[in-house]
């Protein structure tokens, strides 16, 4: 079975974060579903590039233990030995072609934000507090989801926005975590991260910064013990808020 968080009650997620000065958000799997239009699109470069290649769900899903998408396509050659090289140079144009690809999916508006994600970015953004981003995803792959999910002006909305490219090491390494601290200029325990995967979990954590998880398709089965809170969407902190607000107050 499954180690849990020290705690999975929304009402306490709900409290950490109207508490903090700002909160850090990864992409991928926790604004958006969007690992499933990710391997659609993979799919789509290997076709154009004459490779035979073809990744399925849960081939995805293990190869996703790899950060970056010119860094998964290096390692699933890497397990392909009588596949035929591929130089880095095949291998940037293979995530080029991918990532137009990905953009032209997304423009279709076929990928919403999750439940709860834009409720908390109204909330955030009208209790004051500051929005990052810490991912591991290109800047080029954020503006095509948040520019059709927020409008062409989204990342005036954010203080720092940390994209894969930006630091040496991807996650589960806390380096984009460490640049959105020392852009923000805030300590790690007046931040709050928002992760859905164990390498995000892991990458936050490294870098002193408390965590709750909104679990995601394709890492749902992670190991969160480490978390301070696991939700299964971000819509359970309004219903938390909501539910406090109700309650008489004491006389």
């Amino acid at each position: 079975m499954q180690a849990e968080a020290v705690t999975l009650t929304p009402s306490g997620a709900a409290e950490l974060i109207g508490c903090a000065a700002a909160l850090i958000f990864d992409v991928d799997g926790t604004l958006a579903e969007t690992e499933e239009l990710h391997r659609q699109a993979f799919n789509h470069a290997f076709v154009r590039h004459g490779l035979d290649w073809h990744w399925d769900r849960d081939l995805y899903k293990h190869l996703l233990r790899v950060t970056g998408g010119k860094e998964r396509i290096r390692a699933y050659r890497g397990r392909e030995p009588i596949a035929a090289p591929l130089p880095d140079s095949d291998i940037a144009e293979l995530h080029r072609i991918k990532t137009v690809r990905y953009a032209e999916l997304i423009e279709t508006g076929c990928c919403r934000l999750r439940p709860g994600v834009t409720e908390l970015l109204t909330a955030a953004k009208g209790r004051g507090q500051r929005l990052a981003i810490a991912t591991t995803t290109s800047r080029s792959n954020i503006d095509a989801l948040l520019s059709q999910a927020l409008g062409a002006r989204w990342a005036a909305d954010f203080d720092a926005i940390v994209a894969g490219d930006d630091v040496r090491h991807k996650k589960p390494a806390p380096d984009a975590y460490l640049e959105v601290l020392a852009r923000l200029k805030l300590k790690p325990s007046e931040c709050v991260a928002i992760e859905d995967s164990a390498n995000g979990l892991t990458a936050a954590s490294q870098a002193n910064v408390p965590v709750i998880i909104t679990r995601s398709m394709f890492f749902s089965d992670d190991d969160f013990t480490e978390a301070r809170f696991v939700l299964d969407d971000l819509s359970e902190l309004g219903a938390a808020e909501q539910k406090t607000a109700k309650q008489p107050h004491a006389q």
